[in-house]
């Protein structure tokens, strides 16, 4: 794990206990985020990050609506659907894309919107979301950066 995110599971951890994020803990993680941290921030103020529970397996699928689309995450691998993502984390440029820290941290303040669906549904909505990613895949760097 990098220090980046190292720091981050540590601010996750003390805003779960707490209940809320302390100044000291943004400004930490804005020392190494930057604008991601800020585009986080905004994702969780807005209530973009969507947790979808499937009944009764269980299955937990999370996303992100940014400004044009929504990102599908694997918080578990740290994977995200957007370009930034593809052109920066993997490339090695960043460890994070903003979709994943404004997931890791509504998950830790409980600050999502949680959606039950019915397993019945979860190919369908799997199927959405994969031609979702296939219209908007590939391509340059869009304005989720």
């Amino acid at each position: 794990m990098s220090g980046d995110v190292a720091i981050l599971e540590d601010v996750c951890r003390s805003a779960s206990r707490e209940g809320r994020l302390r100044y000291r803990d943004v400004a930490s993680l804005f020392r190494v985020f930057g604008q991601r941290l800020s585009r986080a921030l905004e994702a969780l103020r807005e209530g973009r990050v969507k947790k979808y529970v499937f009944k009764p397996s269980g299955r937990v699928v999370w996303l992100v609506v940014g400004r044009t689309k929504e990102y599908i995450l694997m918080p578990s691998v740290d994977y995200c659907s957007c370009d930034d993502f593809y052109f920066r984390v993997v490339d090695g440029k960043v460890h994070l894309c903003y979709h994943l820290i404004a997931q890791r941290l509504a998950e830790a303040l409980k600050c999502y919107d949680l959606i039950l669906e019915d397993d019945r549904n979860y190919d369908i909505l799997m199927d959405e979301w994969k031609e979702m990613l296939m219209r908007g895949g590939g391509g340059g760097v869009h304005d989720e950066t």
